[in-house]
């Protein structure tokens, strides 16, 4: 009988080691601590609504720089449009040409020589009855050279881009006036490059953009005259 008491006994205590045992070789669990979560970049807003000092007249000098004189153009026979498209809701359009402007940044086209694709900065309404068309190298002046075109018609046929701003004045026709910039060659530098701005007769900036152009590539803008 008492043999039956110990080896009850015996068998008790090696199960309750045993299970210590393996109790002992689970592995544990330790709780991760998560870093702070990254912070969202601020967001910048780009102010459109730019005016200038004082408007700029005929005989008006930007930067230093005599304004060329007026350009009056023939009435157009019909109205001229690049795509076809209504003018809607302003938000629709400017979120499409902002959808434009990024993919052709992202274009294949898209080369160190300069975009070799031609790009269009959008159409604006105005009742202005002329703007001032101005111009100059954004980078460093290097030689770039464009023409300038008013519905095909060429107005300016070549002209060298400066630091400064060069220009002219150009009286509107009722509807579509199409300005072309094409780039007659790249300069020492790189890409042919440019800023230019669109100006109303109130001193208001109607436009503005800059390009970086490979040679015979055009930037084009269409402005265009509402009658009040």
């Amino acid at each position: 009988m008492k043999a039956n008491y110990y080896i009850t006994g015996l068998f008790l205590i090696t199960g309750i080691s045993a299970f210590a045992q393996i109790d002992n070789k689970q592995d544990k669990v330790f709780p991760l601590t998560l870093g702070d979560t990254p912070k969202k970049a601020d967001s910048a807003m780009f102010d459109t609504t730019l005016k200038l000092s004082k408007p700029i007249n005929a005989d008006a000098k930007v930067n230093g720089l005599t304004v060329p004189k007026s350009v009056t153009l023939k009435p157009q026979t019909s109205e001229f449009s690049m795509f076809g498209e209504s003018f809607g809701n302003p938000a629709e359009l400017y979120d499409k040409r902002l959808k434009q402007h990024q993919k052709s940044f992202e274009s294949p086209e898209r080369t160190q020589y300069g975009s070799t694709k031609d790009q269009f900065f959008g159409d604006f309404k105005t009742k202005s009855e002329y703007v001032q068309v101005i111009f100059r190298d954004h980078q460093v002046p290097d030689g770039d050279r464009v023409k300038i075109l008013v519905n095909d018609d060429i107005v300016v046929g070549d002209v060298t881009l400066t630091s400064g701003f060069n220009g002219f004045k150009l009286n509107l026709i009722e509807g579509f006036n199409k300005i072309d910039f094409v780039a007659l060659n790249q300069g020492t530098s790189g890409p042919n490059t440019a800023e230019f701005k669109v100006v109303d007769q109130d001193g208001n900036i109607i436009s503005g953009n800059q390009w970086n152009l490979a040679t015979g590539v055009k930037a084009s803008i269409i402005i265009v005259q509402e009658k009040e």
